[in-house]
This record gives C-alpha cells, sequence and structure tokens, in this order.
C-alpha cells in the first residue's frame, strides 16, 4: 500500500476495524461464563418448565419442585445481597422482591412469586454481562500497540526489547507493515501511517523525517526511524484507555424510576407491613388473621405493578428498535435516550459513510482525453494498488463500465503515488497539493510523481507554449476549499487532467441532523479529528454550525464534558476507537455498527447496526414514548396500590380480591407497556420538544 504525497483528506476511505485482534477476540466475556447468567438461566429454564406443567394441568407435585428451583436459582443471590445490605444497615428493593416472591408464595401465589424472581435474575445477569464486555473491550484496547519494539543501539546495531521498556530518547526501527511502538518522532525515512485509532482520518498520513507518530498505528510500505518522545504509559492509546475508564468511573450513576426511590419505598413498606400485623395483634386480635392481613398488605403494597410498569414499556422499545437495526443494550440505556437535549456527532463514519468516490473528471484543454478516456487511463495505472483511492478510481471506471487495459512497469512510492505503463505511455498519477503554486504553474515538482527522475523532467517544458498553463494549478487544485482530494494524471511527462474525490455524504445526514435540532431545540455539535476545511464542508451540507475540527480523543472527551458541565444532556454518536472516551462520558453513547471498532460498540449505549443515521433520533423518539408510557404506568399502578392498601387498612380486603386486584394492575400495566411493539410506534411518533 502507499500514499500519495501532502496532507491527508479526512474525507476518504472506509475505516479499518484494528481493534479486533485474536487476542481480543479470545478476551471476550461470553454470557455463560458470568455466574449471574447461569444462575438466571437456570432460574428461566425452570419456571418455563413449571409453567408448562401448572398451565397443562399437571399435578402439584409435578411442577412445585422446579417453582422451587427457580425461587432458589433465582433468588439466593438477590437475597444474599439484600441480607449484605441489611447488614450496612440499609434497605433496598431486592430483599423486599425476595420477601415479596416468599410471601406470595405463603398464600399460594407460587407463580407469582416465581416470576419476580425470574426478572430480576434476568436483569442482574445482563447488568453484570454488560459491565464485563466493556472492561474486556478497553483491556483489548492495549493489544493494538505491539508488545516489543526494535531499538537502535549507539553501536547501530538492533535489538529486540519489550515495549514497556522504552525511555525517551531511545531511536526505533519501524520495517513495513510494522505497529509503531511508542509515541515519537520520525527521524530518517518516508512512509505513511494508518492512525484512524487515534485521530479518525479514513487515510493513511504520509510520515516524513520531523513528522509525530503514534503508538498502535500501522506503518505502510516504508521504513522509519523514530525516536520516542513519549514514555509508553503515556502515549496516546495509553491515554484512550485511561479516559475510557474514567469516563465510565466518573459516568452518573444511572438508575430507573423505582430504583431511586427504592430505599424509601422498601423501608415504608416494611414498616407499615410490621404494624399491619403487630397493632391488631396488640390489641387482641387473633393471630392468624392479623398475619393473613399482614400478608395481603405486603402483596397488595408489593411494587410488583411498579416493576413492570417500568419494564414492558423499556423493553417494547428496545425490541421495536432491535427490529429496525438499533440494539439498546439495556432499559437504563434506553431510558437515558429519551433525556437527552443536545447531540454531538463524529464525522468520518458517521456523517459520512467513510469510503472515497470520484466526484468531478477534467482533461485539461489539448490533452487530447475525454472524461470517459481520462478515467480509464488512471483506473489502468491505479489497478495493481491497494490503496484507497486507487480502489475508488478503479470503481469508477467499472461503474461507467470503462475497459481496464493491462499495465506494466508498476511502482509505487510512499508519499508520492504510482507510475505505470499503458498502452505505451509512461502515466503518473499523484496528488495535485505537490503542485508548487496555484497561482505559478510554470512548474509541476517532482514529489507529484512516482519516480523523482521522471519528475524532475516535468517543469517548463510540459506547460511551455500552453495558453492555459496558467490554469493547471486551479485545475488541478479545484474542489480542495470544500475538502475534496485532488489527483494528478500526468502521461509521458505532460499533465492530462485532474480527478477529484470526496468521502460521500450519507444520504440521510441532513435529515437527521434536523431531526435531532427538532427533538433537542438545539443544533448538533461536529466533533472530529479530520481538518477544519473538510468539516466546514460537511457541516454546511448538513446544516451544522458548531463545528470543531483536529480533536484528539481527550479533546473530543474535554468537548462532551464542557456541555455536559454548562447542564446539556449530551448524545454523542461516533464510531472509532478515537471516539470511544466521549461515548462514554456522554449521557448516552450511540456507536455506528458496520465498521464500528470494538472499544465503541462495547463503550456505546447503543448500537446502530445497519448504518442507518435516521435510525437515531427515531430511537430517541421511541425512547421518550416509552417514557411517557412508564409515567403513565406508574400513575395507574400507584392508584391500584392506594386504593387496596386503603381497603386493606380502613376496611377488611378480601385475600383473594386483593391478589385480583394487584395481579390486574400487573397486566394493565404490562399491556399498556406492549404498546411500543407495533410498528406505528416507531414511524408516527411526533417530533417532541428539549422537554420531552
Amino acid at each position: 500500500m502507499f500514499l500519495y504525497g501532502g496532507p491527508v483528506s479526512a474525507t476518504l476511505a472506509p475505516h479499518p476495524t484494528p481493534t479486533r485482534t485474536p487476542t481480543a477476540s479470545r478476551r471476550r466475556t461470553r454470557i455463560l461464563a458470568l455466574p449471574e447468567a447461569r444462575w438466571a438461566l437456570a432460574a428461566l429454564v425452570t419456571f418455563l418448565a413449571a409453567l408448562a406443567l401448572d398451565l397443562g394441568g399437571a399435578p402439584t407435585w409435578a411442577f412445585a419442585p422446579l417453582y422451587a428451583v427457580a425461587y432458589v436459582t433465582g433468588g439466593w443471590e438477590p437475597a444474599l445481597e439484600g441480607l449484605r445490605a441489611l447488614r450496612d444497615k440499609t434497605l433496598d428493593v431486592d430483599l423486599l422482591m425476595i420477601v415479596a416472591a416468599l410471601g406470595a408464595a405463603a398464600i399460594g401465589q407460587v407463580l407469582d412469586g416465581a416470576l419476580l424472581i425470574v426478572i430480576f435474575a434476568t436483569s442482574g445477569a445482563l447488568e453484570a454481562l454488560a459491565t464485563a464486555r466493556t472492561a474486556d473491550s478497553v483491556r483489548g484496547l492495549l493489544d493494538l500497540a505491539p508488545t516489543t519494539a526494535t531499538r537502535l543501539t549507539d553501536e547501530g546495531t538492533e535489538e529486540t526489547v519489550p515495549t514497556g521498556d522504552l525511555t525517551v530518547g531511545d531511536v526505533l526501527l519501524i520495517r513495513p507493515g510494522e505497529r509503531i511502538g511508542a509515541d515519537g518522532q520520525v527521524l530518517d525515512g518516508t512512509s505513511e501511517a494508518d492512525q484512524a485509532t487515534i485521530t479518525g482520518e479514513p487515510l493513511p498520513v504520509v510520515k516524513r523525517p520531523g513528522d509525530e507518530v503514534f503508538a498502535g498505528t500501522l506503518n505502510g510500505t516504508g521504513s522509519l526511524r523514530v525516536r520516542v518522545e513519549r514514555d509508553p504509559a503515556d502515549s496516546v492509546i495509553a491515554r484512550i484507555v485511561t479516559l475510557v475508564e474514567e469516563a465510565s468511573r466518573t459516568k452518573a450513576p444511572t438508575q430507573l424510576f423505582i430504583e431511586k426511590v427504592e430505599q424509601r419505598y422498601a423501608v415504608g413498606v416494611v414498616v407499615a407491613t410490621l404494624a399491619v400485623f403487630a397493632v391488631p395483634l396488640a390489641f387482641g386480635a387473633n393471630l392468624t388473621e392479623a398475619l393473613l392481613r399482614a400478608m395481603t398488605f405486603m402483596i397488595v403494597a408489593s411494587p410488583c405493578a411498579v416493576v413492570l410498569a417500568t419494564m414492558p414499556p423499556l423493553l417494547s422499545a428496545i425490541a421495536n428498535a432491535g427490529r429496525h437495526g438499533v440494539l439498546v443494550k439495556s432499559a437504563v440505556a434506553m431510558e437515558r435516550l429519551g433525556e437527552i437535549d443536545t447531540a454531538a456527532l463524529d464525522k468520518t463514519g458517521t456523517l459520512t459513510e467513510g469510503a472515497p468516490e470520484v466526484t468531478d473528471v477534467r482533461p485539461l484543454p489539448d490533452s487530447g482525453l475525454d472524461e470517459n478516456r481520462l478515467l480509464a487511463l488512471a483506473a489502468a495505472a491505479e489497478h495493481p494498488s491497494e490503496h484507497p483511492l486507487a480502489r475508488a478510481i478503479v470503481a469508477a471506471a467499472r461503474a461507467r463500465d470503462l475497459p481496464i487495459v493491462p499495465t506494466e512497469e508498476f511502482t509505487a512510492v510512499p508519499g508520492r503515488g504510482v507510475t505505470a505503463v499503458v498502452d505505451g505511455h509512461k502515466v503518473s498519477v499523484g496528488r495535485a497539493e505537490s503542485l508548487a503554486d496555484p497561482e505559478d504553474c510554470a512548474t509541476v515538482r517532482a514529489e507529484s510523481l512516482a519516480d523523482p527522475e521522471d519528475g524532475a523532467t516535468v517543469g517548463a517544458e510540459a506547460l511551455a507554449g500552453r495558453e492555459d498553463g496558467a490554469t493547471v494549478g486551479a485545475e488541478a487544485l479545484a474542489g480542495r476549499e470544500d475538502g475534496a482530494t485532488v489527483v494528478l494524471v500526468v502521461r509521458d511527462g505532460n499533465p492530462v487532467g485532474t480527478l477529484a474525490l470526496t468521502d460521500r455524504l450519507r444520504p440521510e445526514a441532513a435529515a437527521t441532523t434536523a431531526a435531532l435540532t427538532a427533538l433537542t431545540g438545539t443544533a448538533p455539535v461536529l466533533l472530529t479529528g479530520d481538518n477544519a476545511h473538510t468539516a466546514a464542508r460537511v457541516a454546511e451540507a448538513t446544516g451544522l454550525t458548531d463545528v470543531r475540527a483536529d480533536l484528539l480523543p481527550e479533546d473530543k472527551v474535554n468537548a462532551v464534558r464542557d456541555l455536559q458541565d454548562s447542564g446539556r444532556k449530551v448524545l454523542f454518536v461516533g464510531d472509532g476507537v478515537n471516539d470511544a472516551p466521549a461515548l462514554a462520558a456522554a449521557h448516552s453513547g450511540v456507536a455506528m455498527g458496520r465498521a464500528g471498532s470494538d472499544l465503541a460498540l462495547e463503550t456505546a449505549d447503543a448500537v446502530v447496526v445497519r448504518d442507518e443515521l435516521a435510525t437515531v433520533p427515531a430511537t430517541v423518539r421511541l425512547s421518550r414514548a416509552a417514557r411517557r408510557l412508564v409515567q403513565q404506568n406508574l400513575v395507574i399502578a400507584g392508584t391500584f396500590i392506594t386504593v387496596l392498601v386503603v381497603w386493606d387498612l380502613v376496611g377488611h380486603l378480601p385475600l383473594p380480591l386483593g391478589v385480583a386486584g394487584h395481579e390486574g394492575s400487573t397486566i394493565l400495566v404490562a399491556l399498556n407497556g406492549l404498546r411500543l411493539l407495533r410498528e406505528s410506534a416507531w414511524r408516527s411518533g411526533p417530533v417532541q420538544d428539549s422537554r420531552g
């Protein structure tokens, strides 16, 4: 692979996915490797088996032991955690749920208690899996950096040393195709480095003496000598790991509504239950009658309906989003999406497709070529190359059904371009930035060509006598202000035309930014590691005004934190390793899934599996609809609980009626939440303002 000279346009080529290393893959946590998941699965399987036998009319002795197993496998861990919390003088819903489940079983409602146990066990397992997966991905990021490096001694010999032993001032030899072992400065050599993991730039960047290189980035076809400028523990890739870990730790803990009041509610129910039992007993009531009233009170006051008031709408929203290609990782993540009031977007791979395409073909006057012949000539010369620009040029020729003739004597020089013999003509293709000056086109510098010796002969004689000679610079550099990358084609020493390539803007990008603006009340912010010219072009096309370019990963995190420090709840959408810290720091993070790095996919709260950007605002709308249904359900559940509790305290609530009322409210809120499974919930949700 090779690269054309000059600064890399940040509007080209797909992202690589360097985090998908064998080591990282082996580290990935499997769900059944977690004890919580195994216990939850055992509880679910035994519950379903018992339920099938129960509903099928089997005798009690056939299904009762299975319910008991479900109670034990799914409930022992929450019970243990609840007892530990009790030892620390706190009371949580986990213990209350276990007590309520046992109370339900004590009065014959074994099915209800088992269902409650299974819900809690499954929720705990999913939370443990999400935590473990994120930790694995953060550790796997370190696999990007090589474990060893070739260090040059003062005597000029080579030695292989662990990268952890490198110190500032060491000189490294970086061979073609190797990963760079430390952050440093190029002392000698010319090559290109694929540093999409650090800056998000989609094309490899030319590296010459004096340029900075980063640990973990991939060297191209040239050889480099690099002086170490940072301790390995302080490298940019190490700082990304630290930023993700810190953001994950400092991100405010998120809880569902019921969990926010669980302590007070749990204490209140326990105290009230004891009072309902003890007060009548103190006034001479029958022990059995007092106990029955107390158990009835605990059943009708237990938060089963409240739990189901919260979960079905959120889970239904998750299922609906999943059908449309958006994986929301938890009910908490779905709830958070509806709270956002500001959006921040990455550029390459998010607003753009991350793939270059030829957008303009301009043969020079008197070249004797039309657009198709110029494109075919460039495609023939580029055909043997694996460079992203070369692939785009070849693809453009094939899209026009142009013949791509065989070439001879193909050569490629890193940072300069390619040369090949096409139909007996020597054709060179290189970046047009190497033209000396768009105002002075009397010379074409050798750097624009693959062969410096040939390039040196392309000067005044190439343009001599051309009345249009002064326009070659403008033609060659046309489009630079709009972020395009321009390639110059030279045949037998004479410039014959230019090709402009840009990264395709996603067709739905402008509509998505408009929808997010309508949802949040403010236009999204563009945060990108790409250059300012390219970022401005994308911003203009998508209606964005707040543009922040040339950002390193820590700069993106700081931008997100600055927004949140001002009281905003930020949704960040990105796809690369360099986006992971911002995804972790944001109130909600959404990763583009098709080319997203492992770390970004694991850090994000949601993943757009099919890379359909328009699903992001649709999911936010769905989340807000779910939050409204949760509020409705809480009102319904609270009303039922209040009526039944007052009835039990003031009058005499028959146990069967109490159970029926409790179960009726549970079923009602569950069915209400399932409304979000309908297709209309995805398509017809009105855009809400920033208050949701």
